[in-house]
């Protein structure tokens, strides 16, 4: 269905040709009428099919008539994190550049004072964090009974952070005759039972069951070791037609030290998680957004929601956790009728997890050929006895570091002649004698004597 026929004004048509859209998405489709008749109503579509503009188009539309009044915005979004957030509002921009509406965004870990002269001014749209919206409203800088319209995006990813309670608290602050939008990839039973408290008689629109396979990404699971994940994902990263890719990991630190370790061998890598400040955070998704660096190693702040133009490949470095986030991660490629790849590293301690990741979206996935040669290199660094991070920090930082890493190991035969023989205990550091009990060298053999026997240690007592 073309955009033209849902009802938008002339301006706002204008604005989503320039953009370069013309035909609506399911979800889009079935929306725009719905919140343009100013229904509540509850959109459960997978990830990348164009949910953010199933409300912000409406949206515009509906605001274009009314003044703003200074502390009372007049329509309120509330997303889980502030890369979400902030790609909302940039949708507002590119949408509304033909009217005049005002909007701020609250966000944490940024300055308080610009967002408050914003609301001191007045805006039609209030793009927020539950935390930092929370906060500005007990410090009485914000007033919510001119809220006619609330709109809860990524509702599922809300429950996951533990933001229910908050929202909760938040809609009995607004108006009882508001209108309600709320959006989700999945229908877990606490949303529903949120929809239920404060939606009033809500249009539902599902345009895909809940976690359901997307047809556009492919699926694998590579089989290898927990110390052989770095040398699989670099396997794959070469063996793959790699444009833009999104590496996940459960840990902080686990993004930060795989960041690093792709670095030292070549790649152009970055790195998003939570431990960083907005500022930084903004700063390395422009460098991607950009192709300055093309591999992005990202925890799962970055797996709802974003929407970054041809991200060919999502890495599972981890398997997630919870399921509900697999689907969240490999869709963030595949996305507007792209193609993509995604790949999840499984070590035996992973099975549990694929597992609830299969039962959740009802697809086998199957297991690729490509990733099991690290098992071997994992086994050959235990039999040297050196980690491979080790080797890898002296390796230098080109992908030729690691060459030496994968020569065949020598035959046990020839390791052992190569083997210095073993000092003589009198020549060891004399510090770990010292710690020893002097009785000790007196009461039984030492084995590692091989000098001349004194003739009185062959006179036994009693003789």
């Amino acid at each position: 269905m073309k955009f033209a026929d849902l009802g938008l004004s002339d301006e706002l048509l204008r604005a989503i040709d320039e953009s370069g859209y013309s035909e609506a998405t399911p979800i889009q489709a079935g929306a725009i009428p719905s919140v343009l008749m100013m229904r509540d109503m509850i959109g459960i579509a997978q990830t990348g099919t164009g949910k953010t503009a199933s409300f912000v188009l409406p949206m515009i539309d509906i605001l274009a008539h009314g003044r703003a009044r200074a502390l009372m915005p007049r329509s309120l979004i509330l997303e889980p994190t502030r890369e979400l957030a902030a790609q909302v509002a940039e949708n507002f921009e590119k949408y509304g550049k033909y009217h005049k509406l005002s909007m701020a965004l609250l966000i944490g870990g940024v300055q308080m004072g610009d967002q408050v002269k914003a609301l001191e001014k007045g805006v039609d749209v209030l793009i927020a964090t539950p935390g930092r919206l929370m906060d500005l409203f007990e410090r009485g800088k914000i007033l919510l009974t001119g809220c006619n319209l609330l709109v809860i995006d990524e509702a599922d990813r809300m429950l996951d952070m533990g933001f229910i309670p908050d929202i909760e608290n938040i809609c009995t602050k607004l108006p009882a005759n508001r209108q309600t939008l709320l959006f989700s990839a999945t229908m877990p039973p606490p949303i529903k039972k949120l929809a239920d408290k404060f939606l009033s008689n809500p249009k539902t629109i599902e345009v895909a069951r809940p976690a359901s396979r997307n047809e556009n990404i492919e699926q694998f699971l590579v089989k290898t070791s927990e110390r052989g994940k770095r040398d699989t994902l670099r396997g794959l990263i070469e063996a793959e037609d790699i444009g833009t890719a999104i590496i996940f990991c459960n840990r902080k630190t686990t993004v930060r030290e795989l960041a690093k370790s792709l670095q030292r061998y070549g790649y152009k890598a970055g790195e998003i998680h939570g431990d960083m400040d907005q500022s930084s955070r903004i700063a390395e998704l422009d460098r991607f957004k950009a192709g300055t660096i093309n591999i992005l190693v990202a925890s799962d702040v970055a797996a709802r929601g974003l929407d970054v133009k041809g991200v060919s490949h999502v890495f599972n470095f981890d398997a997630p956790w919870h399921p509900d986030d697999y689907v969240h991660r490999i869709g963030r490629t595949g996305r507007a009728g792209a193609k993509g790849r995604a790949f999840t590293l499984v070590a035996p301690s992973d099975d549990e997890a694929v597992d609830n990741i299969q039962k959740l979206t009802g697809y086998k996935i199957p297991v690729h050929g490509g990733g099991t040669p690290a098992a071997d290199t994992a086994e050959r660094d235990a039999e040297e006895g050196e980690p491979r991070r080790g080797r890898a920090a002296r390796g230098g930082r080109g992908k030729s570091a690691a060459k030496p890493e994968k020569a065949p190991a020598r035959p046990a035969a020839v390791a052992a002649e190569a083997r210095p023989a073993k000092p003589p205990r009198d020549d060891r550091k004399p510090a770990r004698e010292d710690r020893r009990p002097k009785h000790d060298d007196l009461d039984g053999p030492d084995d590692g004597w091989n000098g001349p026997m004194p003739g009185f240690l062959s006179v036994g007592f009693g003789s």
